[in-house]
């Protein structure tokens, strides 16, 4: 069972896909208002935040930048009735995983929250394993081929990132907010030694990455 905040401030809507997860077998939450949310949504447990981009006191993208900004990693999937392209893309840059336009079936929000929760699950779960590395969550360490890996926090905190956004290319802004303090400045040749650091730690052969892949001109993507 997941944990799914809900922010909506349509009560119709906002009932209908309360009962509709429900039935599902999810435990879910309702808010109607930004301030909420993102107040809210710093609460840990949390396995996926639905939020609506028009709403009251802040809107969804202020909310979805905001938790970003404060290093919650909690997939978030946006509802919103604007169509235009500019709108999504702006969306995903500010660190939400997945894009829903109004009017959606509900059949359709359902495929895309099995989706997003099942990129998310080896993230949220006690240890993933990739290659010869495996990863205890709980435990903030890292072994490979049984060894202990001494990542420092940092590396760790990218590492913990990659991995619960796998597969989905990464900038190095969006590693800046989740993995260094706001109040540091880091400049993108830092991100850069940082993700070389790395892989010296945990690629097969580092100078030919296998996990952590270059996206030329974009930023990073964790193959795992």
């Amino acid at each position: 069972m997941s944990r799914i905040l809900i922010v909506e401030d349509e009560p119709d809507i906002a009932l209908g896909l309360s009962d509709d997860l429900t039935i599902e077998g999810h435990q879910v939450e309702v808010v109607g208002d930004g301030e909420t949310a993102a107040r809210r949504g710093r609460e840990p447990g949390w396995d996926l935040i639905v939020l609506d981009v028009m709403l009251p006191r802040k809107d969804g993208f202020d909310v979805c930048r905001d938790l970003r900004r404060s290093g919650v990693l909690t997939p978030i999937i946006l509802l919103t009735a604007k169509t235009q392209e500019a709108e999504k893309i702006l969306g995903l840059e500010l660190g939400a995983d997945d894009y829903v336009t109004k009017p959606f079936s509900p059949r359709e929000l359902r495929a895309r929250i099995k989706a997003v929760l099942r990129r998310q699950s080896p993230g949220s779960g006690e240890t993933f394993r990739f290659g010869d590395v495996d990863v205890d969550f709980a435990r903030a360490e890292v072994r490979r081929d049984g060894r202990t890996v001494d990542l420092t926090k940092l590396e760790f905190k990218l590492l913990e990132t990659f991995i619960r956004r796998r597969g989905r290319l990464l900038t190095r802004d969006q590693l800046l907010e989740a993995a260094w303090d706001h109040n540091t400045h880091v400049t993108d040749r830092a991100v850069d030694a940082h993700i070389v650091n790395l892989r010296r730690k945990i690629e097969p052969h580092p100078a030919e990455p296998r996990f952590l892949q270059s996206v030329r001109g974009l930023g990073y993507r964790f193959d795992g």
